[in-house]
């Protein structure tokens, strides 16, 4: 039976990994849970899976959950906490499906305790991806994405000589406003930018997806997960999110991953590889969908794709501003203080005054980002 251990259990991933092991409870145990301050959420999963050791954000919420735990169950909080959870539940392998740069720590820390990653916090490999992929490779720990698009380049792939991939394709829905002009997204509304047409998420990725920021990061991430350089990588709009994304290879053959737009499909399979276990989701129905649809990626219609491949490119320092820059705008929208068409302009501004430097350890990358934050969150836009 595999240990697991869920950072981030209250949120959209987080959830729906709980699915999949309450799906089949023979193969699965929960080691532990991490969570933010949702308290009364973190505390019904731990009471029906009986983890060893959970954690929660703040001092108070760990408090107050403690008193409605069992003795049996250690009650943790703040970074320490986390890592706790993350490094020392003995668990098989541990989901990361926090919200943000704020995975990095964590992630690493259970690489270091030899555990499988289970990555769902595309954050991490963006700003550090060279220092997470050399740990990984140093402790022969295996990093399995969780992402949909991730997923399925990685299924993909699987058995296939990296030599003779030719270009990685990954598909995008084009989020909330894909069939919007750029003057039409003038006034648009945190309530409409956060309906979704086809994925049920969390508010931050959502207005990524709108943004086509979540792409962005996908690139940059894909680049680190398959050692793909940025002229290999493309996007492509798919609006029903079947085609999750596929490989073409050197005699212009093409191997896809298909499935409905539902991540139990890519959480289970990165908990069960290398097998493939019985789904608790619905079978695809080609003939019911009867056509699929694609269209050309515009960089102009979504700059910040092109200014992710840009910071992809340009290396360093560069991709952690450029998601410390879209974390604080993103917040700005969400509450209110900027339009969504200034997302992008904050991002923009911020990569504009940063001159990209190495960042050897987490001590500079935890610098960079903290500026980029400081920079976006000043801007009068």
């Amino acid at each position: 039976m595999k240990q697991i251990s869920i950072l981030g259990s209250t949120g959209s991933i987080g959830t729906q990994t709980l699915d999949v092991i309450a799906n089949d409870p023979r193969q699965y145990q929960v080691a532990g849970l991490a969570a933010g301050t949702n308290v009364q959420l973190l505390v019904e999963q731990a009471l029906r899976f009986h983890p060893k050791k959970v954690s929660l954000a703040t001092r108070d919420a760990a408090e107050e959950a403690r008193g409605m735990l069992p003795a049996g169950i250690k009650v943790l909080y703040g970074e320490e906490g986390l890592d706790e959870v993350a490094a020392d539940t003995g668990a098989d392998c541990v989901v990361t499906a926090l919200v943000g740069s704020q995975g990095l720590r964590s992630t690493m820390a259970a690489i270091n305790a030899g555990a499988r990653i289970g990555l769902a916090n595309k954050e991490t490999l963006v700003t550090a991806g060279h220092l997470v992929m050399r740990q990984a490779a140093d402790k022969g720990v295996d990093i399995l994405p969780v992402d949909s698009e991730h997923s399925a380049i990685y299924q993909c792939l699987n058995g296939e000589n990296r030599a003779e991939v030719k270009k990685i394709t990954l598909t995008a829905s084009g989020g909330s406003f894909r069939d919007k002009s750029r003057q039409e997204l003038e006034g648009v509304t945190v309530e409409q930018a956060l309906r979704h047409p086809n994925w049920s998420m969390g508010s931050k990725i959502t207005i990524d997806s709108a943004t086509m920021v979540n792409k962005g990061l996908e690139v940059i991430e894909a680049h680190w997960l398959f050692g793909a350089g940025y002229d290999d990588l493309d996007v492509l709009l798919h609006p029903e999110s079947i085609i999750h994304s596929y490989v073409e290879f050197v005699d212009n053959s093409v191997i896809a991953q298909l499935g409905w737009p539902d991540m139990r499909i890519p959480i289970q399979y990165a908990l069960s590889y290398p097998h493939r276990r019985p789904s608790p989701t619905e079978p695809l129905d080609l003939a019911q969908l009867g056509s699929l649809n694609f269209r050309k990626m515009d960089f102009e219609r979504y700059p910040c794709l092109r200014m992710a491949f840009e910071c992809g490119r340009a290396g360093q320092s560069a991709p952690a501003v450029y998601n410390a820059a879209n974390e604080v705008a993103v917040a700005r929208f969400l509450s209110g203080e900027i339009s969504f068409l200034a997302i992008e302009q904050v991002i923009e501004r911020v990569l504009s005054r940063h001159e990209a430097c190495n960042l050897p350890d987490l001590a500079a990358i935890a610098e960079v980002d903290g500026w980029a934050r400081r920079e976006a969150a000043a801007l009068n836009i």
